[in-house]
């Protein structure tokens, strides 16, 4: 019925006990007669309690707001002592009545539940908890890991499985893009090791030394660590977020659905790029790095190019500059296959891709120093 063809509700007391009611009984038609049915509800107060009848044959519409309405009246009379009776009524309309005296019921006669706050944890159990899920995340990394290697395995042994362009483009985005940024950096730390080694060999005479300072510290350790670090941060939170918004939006399950396998698609491609990029970067970051120790030795120490570059081939041997370059390719490792979990631990929305990024950033930098202090371990006990 379109509401501008609605009959408004009404009451009509044909007997001082006896109600009629007509009518569009809902939200739209009911208009005035919430006041009248208080006065109503006086009246019978007032009055001495008897048989009330309501007479529901002209009721037109029914709602939840009608009925509502209607079981508010019958429950004032019967508070009031009255005797009540319904007759006439639709039997839809009859079923309507009583789902909504059933809501009403347990509304007013059972008390609300309130959740008392639990108490607050104790240290004891927080540390418990968060070793805990430490444990669970480092079965679930564990698990990735394993899926990872079998995917691999794969591609060994069908070649034609490998995604090229997806390498090729990751090469690019991990590698020949952060050339900039990890040039910089290398240099400036080149500059920073000279500068603090500066005073103390001058101190002694050694300033020609400063070549195996800057040498031997950036080959071994701060160029190799310095690049894991930047990709860390570069393209391990790239590869967390594009992973986690993709998770987010069902991009996922959609791969899934149309048979493609997200690990060979997504995953894979990330690991042999960065596993091929990270080890050129580290080489790039050796040059600028004793590119920016030689300026500084000639700014500082009197040390001319040309004598820095003798001191630097007889005091850094190939076994120290390989040492640091055979740790990119596992620092590569580490970082792609982080930031890949922890995008694909992503669930909920936006809130879920930040939280995992800042996780696999953490956690490859973590990660990477501890590999780290491992190969110094390994090639001490190798006297390497």
């Amino acid at each position: 019925m379109q509401p501008s063809t609605l009959t408004p509700a009404a009451i009509t007391q044909a007997t001082p006990q006896e109600l009629s009611l007509s009518g569009s009984w809902t939200a739209r038609g009911l208009g005035t007669v919430a006041p009248q049915l208080e006065a109503l509800v006086v009246q019978a107060s007032d009055d001495s309690p008897g048989d009330w009848v309501v007479d529901a044959t002209r009721l037109e519409a029914f709602d939840t707001a009608g009925a509502w309405l209607l079981q508010k009246l019958l429950r004032r009379l019967r508070d009031a002592g009255a005797a009540m009776q319904v007759r006439g009524l639709r039997p839809d309309f009859a079923k309507l009545l009583a789902v909504v005296g059933e809501q009403a019921i347990v509304q007013t006669t059972e008390p609300a539940v309130v959740a008392s706050a639990p108490p607050p944890a104790s240290w004891l159990e927080n540390i418990g908890r968060q070793a805990a899920a430490a444990g669970e995340q480092s079965r679930a990394l564990l698990g990735f890991v394993g899926e990872v290697a079998l995917a691999f395995a794969g591609s060994v042994v069908r070649p034609a499985r490998i995604r090229w362009r997806p390498i090729l483009f990751n090469i690019r985005s991990a590698g020949y893009d952060a050339l900039p940024i990890v040039g910089l950096l290398s240099f400036l730390l080149g500059i920073v090791v000279a500068y603090q080694g500066a005073n103390q060999l001058r101190q002694y005479g050694a300033n020609i030394f400063v070549a195996d300072l800057v040498g031997l510290s950036m080959l071994r350790e701060f160029a190799p660590l310095m690049t894991a670090i930047i990709i860390a941060g570069r393209s391990g939170s790239a590869y967390a977020a594009q992973i986690g918004t993709m998770v987010v939006t069902e991009e996922i399950d959609a791969m899934r659905t149309l048979g493609i396998a997200p690990l060979d698609l997504l995953v894979l491609p990330k690991i042999i790029a960065l596993v091929i990029a990270l080890p050129l970067l580290t080489v790039f970051a050796d040059v600028l790095g004793v590119a920016g120790g030689m300026v500084m030795a000639s700014a500082q120490l009197d040390v001319s190019y040309n004598e820095f570059l003798e001191r630097f081939v007889k005091a850094v041997s190939v076994t120290s500059y390989l040492v640091g370059i055979c740790k990119a390719p596992v620092f590569a490792v580490i970082i792609a296959v982080v930031g890949c979990f922890q995008g694909f631990q992503t669930h909920g929305g936006a809130e879920s891709v930040g939280r995992q990024t800042t996780r696999s950033v953490v956690q490859s930098i973590f990660l990477v120093i501890v590999a780290d202090a491992l190969f110094s371990v390994a090639f001490s006990a190798l006297k390497l």
